[in-house]
């Protein structure tokens, strides 16, 4: 099975959320790990949170709040290999639905402009 899943967000978006709700927006999507590696770029954050996004539909489900069998945010993990290179680590739900479908190779791709962020996972 090849599944893919893209999505596009505004910078603005996440700005007026870390703004609005600062620490427990960071806390609730991202883990320690992508806080640190952000250290509080929009840019970063956006591309994060599209990857997140992306990767819920490439599993063929939702983010747990917009979906009774979503996956949770900080389920999905965008990690750096030694050259930087997004990578994805999946727990929990995430993990357990993509075993579900067979899914044990991924690829992520991040990019931004000044206005948007966005991510294109595929899985196989």
């Amino acid at each position: 099975m090849l599944t893919t899943g893209v999505d596009l967000v505004e910078l603005n978006r996440i700005a007026r959320l870390v703004e609005r709700h600062g620490d427990r927006f960071l806390e609730r999507v991202y883990t320690l790990a992508e806080v640190i590696y952000c250290r509080g770029r929009i840019p970063e954050l956006a591309a994060r949170f599209a990857a997140k996004e992306a990767t819920s539909k490439a599993l063929g489900v939702g983010v747990r709040m917009m979906a009774r069998d979503g996956i949770g945010w900080r389920e999905v993990e965008v990690i750096g290999d030694e050259r930087g290179k997004p990578l994805l680590r999946l727990s929990g739900r995430a993990a357990a639905r993509a075993a579900e479908l067979g899914l044990t190779e991924w690829a992520v791709s991040l990019s931004h402009s000044r206005e948007m962020a966005i991510a294109v996972v595929v899985a196989r």
